[in-house]
Formats: structure tokens, C-alpha cells, sequence
């Protein structure tokens, strides 16, 4: 007797079966609270972006999606808990661009952030941007400041969301840039480092726009240039830094959503889908042209490759920067 057709037969059932329960629990899903890990304290550049995704997604999932802000070493704290969640679909991670520069800084992390969790989506891009506080900072241009800068070595301070972000990279390619010398004082999130700048008690941060938006559009601080290769709408005054006389100083950061590795792949499809939807809705993407970000449309693989990308890309610029944990 022939048994290979049956056992076709038996794993074609199989297949269809876990499609079947795959599907399903797609369709039920959530039946909860889903939980979205932000790695850096409230008021950041990561919460500009994941709050109102977050209350967008409210109203798509029928559920409420809660932000955990898990602040800490770079951003490598959350993305820890992150790594270690439960993959039921119910704890997300919002990863940042700071995750692909942790590798080349902290050698020990307990998580690899390509191989503990799936890279879901892109979810913002907004350009770094070089704000000071006008009250502790004479200068009016980039051009001004940097000979300031330049003509009083170790004299002010930068502040950044942490060592190994993308702030503090900013602040050392602009040191490396402008052959100058500045002192990096790092916090624990762009959220407090925003509230020492706005208070003055640091001069100038290489801030990511999304989170120093609403500071410069009322003139608590002022935008020295936009480490992008072209003006953003939102903020069409303030030039590039190539415009501002500083070539090749182009620095972007980026946000994506990560979920746990092992969620179910359904799951992931879905909460794809839901983010496609969200991002090109009218509140979200006004949103987005406020904090100075396109609406990106790179999901999955893509996103993953990115993400490898990313890694390279950032752990030259630590080598070729000397820069070490302080």
C-alpha cells in the first residue's frame, strides 16, 4: 500500500488547520491591553511619535495601547525588558535609532536587537537638529556659534538623551566636523535633556526634531541648522547644515516598532496592517509634518535590512569617533 498520498493528505490537513488557527487568532486578537515599551523617559523624541500612534491605534484595535516608558543606559534598559516580554502579542517595542549604535558602545547587552526581536515597521525618520537656548546663547547662526565654540575650547556643554544615542553621536560628529571642542553631558532621555536646555542650564542640544518642535516653534529655543540634506516644511527658515556653511553633516534618527522575536507571524501581519492604516491617517500624518518626519513605508524585511544597516553604518561612526561609554 501506498502511504505517501495519505501522508500528503494528513500534513495538507495540518497546513490548512494552523492556517485556519493562525488566521483566527489574528482576527480575535487583541482581547487585551497591548503594551508599547518606550526605552526613554516621557517627553522625548520616542514619545512625540509613539503617543500618537498609540491613541490612533486606540481607536483602529478597540483596545486601549498603553506606553511603558522604560528609561535608561542609551535606551538598552527598555529594550532589555523588551527582548524578555512575553510573544503573545500583547508587548511591542518602540526601537529607535539609538538600538543600532548600542552594539558598537555596550559589548555585554543581554539582547541582539536583529536576532531577539522582529522588526514589525518604520514608523518616523525626523533629521537631528542643533537647537540652543537663546538666553545662554548669543549666536544666530551655526556659522556664529561654531566660532564661539571654536574660540572657547571646553567652555559649554551639549546635552544629550544618553550615551550612544543618536544625540550624543551628533554632538561628536559635529566636534570632529568643526575641529571644536564641547563637553557632552548626557541624561537619561531627551525628555529631560529638552527641560534642562529650555531651563538653561545646558547651552545646546543635537536634538532630534521631533522632540524640540514645539520648543522652537515658541521660541523658547533656537534652530541653528537641520542635519539634513534639504529644509523640512514644517520648518522652512531654518537652513541645512550644508546651507549653514557645515558640509557632510547630515544626522537622522529614526523609530520603529519591534515585537518580541517568536510572536506569532498573524499577529505581526496585523499590527502591520494597523500601522499602515495609522500612519496615513489625517491625525497622524499632521502630526508627523509638525515634528518634522515623512511617513515612512518600510515594513518587514525591508525594515529588518534596514536595521542592519543602520548597525554598520553607526559602528564606524563610533570607531572613527573614538567614542567610549563615559
Amino acid at each position: 500500500m501506498d502511504l505517501k498520498p495519505i501522508h500528503l493528505t494528513l500534513l495538507a490537513l495540518l497546513t490548512s488547520a494552523s492556517i485556519t488557527a493562525g488566521q483566527a487568532q489574528a482576527q480575535s486578537w487583541p482581547q487585551k491591553p497591548i503594551t508599547f515599551i518606550v526605552p526613554f523617559a516621557a517627553g522625548g523624541g520616542t514619545d512625540a511619535f509613539a503617543r500618537p500612534l498609540a491613541a490612533q491605534l486606540d481607536t483602529q484595535l478597540g483596545t486601549r495601547v498603553l506606553i511603558e516608558n522604560r528609561a535608561g543606559a542609551g535606551g538598552t534598559v527598555g529594550a532589555s525588558q523588551a527582548s524578555k516580554a512575553a510573544p503573545d502579542g500583547y508587548t511591542f517595542f518602540m526601537g529607535a535609532a539609538h538600538h543600532a549604535i548600542a552594539p558598537s558602545l555596550y559589548p555585554n547587552l543581554d539582547y541582539n536587537i536583529e536576532k531577539d526581536f522582529i522588526a514589525v515597521a518604520l514608523v518616523a525618520r525626523p533629521p537631528q537638529v542643533v537647537v540652543v537656548n537663546p538666553n545662554k546663547v548669543e549666536a544666530k547662526t551655526l556659522e556664529e556659534f561654531t566660532a564661539y565654540i571654536r574660540a572657547n575650547p571646553d567652555k559649554l556643554n551639549y546635552g544629550s538623551a544618553g550615551v550612544g544615542t543618536t544625540h550624543h553621536l551628533a554632538g561628536e560628529l559635529f566636534k570632529i566636523l568643526t575641529q571644536t571642542r564641547i563637553l557632552h553631558v548626557p541624561y537619561r532621555g531627551a525628555g529631560p535633556a529638552m527641560q534642562d536646555l529650555v531651563a538653561g542650564h545646558v547651552p545646546v542640544v543635537f536634538d532630534g526634531l521631533g522632540s524640540s518642535a514645539p520648543q522652537i516653534r515658541s521660541g523658547q529655543l533656537r534652530a541653528l541648522a537641520i542635519a539634513a540634506p534639504t529644509r523640512v516644511a514644517a520648518f522652512p527658515d531654518v537652513p541645512t547644515a550644508a546651507e549653514a556653511g557645515l558640509a557632510g553633516y547630515e544626522v537622522s534618527t529614526w523609530y520603529g516598532l519591534f515585537a518580541p522575536k517568536n510572536t506569532p507571524p498573524e499577529i505581526v501581519q496585523r499590527m502591520t496592517k494597523e500601522l499602515q492604516t495609522a500612519l496615513q491617517t489625517a491625525t497622524v500624518k499632521e502630526a508627523w509634518e509638525r515634528n518634522g518626519s515623512d511617513v515612512p513605508d518600510v515594513t518587514g524585511a525591508a525594515f529588518a535590512t534596514m536595521v542592519s544597516a543602520e548597525t554598520a553604518r553607526w559602528r564606524k561612526v563610533v570607531n572613527d569617533a573614538g567614542v567610549k561609554l563615559d
